[in-house]
């Protein structure tokens, strides 16, 4: 009850601060100058994001699951849990609660200025009858669109990061593909990608709150052929922003690098304008060396560099880390705003008794029957009305390391 209370008191905080940034100071355009991100005066723009995943690509070790990895192998988790029906409902009500109106709010209160938003193709996209093409239509869309609403009321900006593409564009379990990078080999996948970027672009064309796209996270993992994909990630990178600019010819694109964008070494100079290199570092020294080679590149090429994600550390690792980036002038958008049980996420959802048997489960540890699956069906509903922001811990020290405040009255670090 308590923390009902205290974490209700601090939404209206964030409510307070955020609304005057919508109503006062309207969100502006963003462009590329040489190494910087500015608005439309001119003024530097220093990318301070959180990611929100698992929203809208689930990933098995954010629900505690050793085994059941991918979305689909998630899905199907659920479903040996709850029944097909069952399973349907909860992840349009777990959806409805992960990320809502006062999360948001409550993201800009601490003082990020933008959230990167990973998404899986599918949410877009519904197969076609036999040997006719899939149609555009699926219920991201209207998530999407809540979630840039719900952004350019609170003053933030929105990253879309293609996080599954079509066939997978890592060949492991966080794209939901078959274990090979298919997107770069299967003419169809690589062409309804670019699809799906291009009517996206139509859709939030000029849209201020949209900082720009992400056109695929962590490409070309290090264990495949990787001097033949290498070769072709610029090429798929210059046709889907081709695509993109046909639509919205200002919209600021972002280009991972490869082997879980660590590498930006297959890229030349930049082939439009407009575009920010990103690249992704867990783990490494909060010390410059560990980066040089992106620095390097940025410094060679004149352009701007993101570190997408990064975190799941230690408070005083993600402070050191960040404050690396900030003295380097280097965006920066730390994982993850939410997750189950953990001390390194702004908010943290508690571990109900029984969810061990969920587990056991979705792993295939156990059966899905008698007193193990009543209890993880008691475990799931327990852990359903702890994922609103209202039921969540915060975590200040996590906070603070971002350089974030804790918007007033919120609960202590754990």
């Amino acid at each position: 009850m308590l923390r009902r209370r205290l974490i209700g008191s601090a939404l209206a905080s964030a409510a307070a601060i955020a609304a005057p940034a919508a109503a006062g100071r309207p969100l502006s355009s963003l462009r590329v100058d040489r190494r910087r991100l500015v608005d439309a005066a001119g003024r530097t723009f220093a990318v301070k994001g959180i990611n929100l995943g698992n929203w809208l690509v689930p990933e098995g070790y954010m629900f505690k699951f050793k085994t059941a990895r991918s979305p689909r192998r998630i899905y199907a988790a659920f479903e040996r849990v709850l029944g097909a029906a069952g399973a349907r409902a909860f992840w349009a009500r777990w959806r409805d609660a992960y990320v809502d109106a006062a999360d948001i709010r409550f993201i800009a209160a601490a003082g990020f200025n933008v959230v990167r938003v990973p998404f899986h193709y599918a949410s877009l996209v519904t197969p076609g009858a036999p040997g006719a093409p899939p149609r555009f239509e699926g219920e991201g869309y209207a998530r999407l669109d809540a979630l840039v609403a719900w952004a350019r009321a609170a003053g933030l900006r929105v990253i879309l990061d293609l996080h599954a593409a079509p066939g997978g564009q890592t060949g492991f379990n966080h794209d939901d593909g078959s274990g090979y990078p298919l997107m770069f080999y299967v003419p169809a996948h690589r062409a309804l990608t670019i699809s799906i970027w291009r009517r996206l672009a139509a859709r939030y064309r000029g849209e201020p709150a949209m900082l720009g796209f992400d056109l695929l996270n962590e490409p070309v993992a290090p264990y495949h052929d990787v001097s033949r994909l290498n070769h072709k990630l610029e090429a798929f990178y210059r046709d889907a922003t081709a695509a993109i600019r046909a639509e919205d010819p200002d919209r600021i694109v972002l280009l991972a690098g490869g082997q879980w964008s660590t590498n930006l070494e297959m890229f030349g100079r930049p082939f439009a304008p407009n575009l920010v290199y990103t690249y992704h570092a867990f783990w490494s020294s909060p010390r410059r060396d560990s980066i040089q080679r992106h620095i390097d590149f940025s410094l060679r090429h004149d352009v701007p560099l993101l570190i997408g994600e990064t975190g799941e550390w230690t408070d005083d690792w993600h402070a050191a880390f960040r404050k690396l980036h900030e003295r380097l002038g280097i965006g920066w958008c730390f994982w993850t705003y939410k997750n189950l049980d953990t001390p390194s996420t702004v908010a943290s959802i508690r571990r109900p008794d029984g969810w061990a048997d969920v587990v056991a489960i979705a792993d295939g540890a156990a059966p899905a029957e008698g007193a193990a699956l009543t209890r993880a069906r008691a475990a799931i509903d327990a852990y359903l009305a702890d994922v609103p922001l209202a039921r969540n811990t915060i975590n200040a020290g996590y906070l603070r390391a971002l350089g974030m405040r804790v918007p007033s009255d919120t609960v202590a670090p754990r």
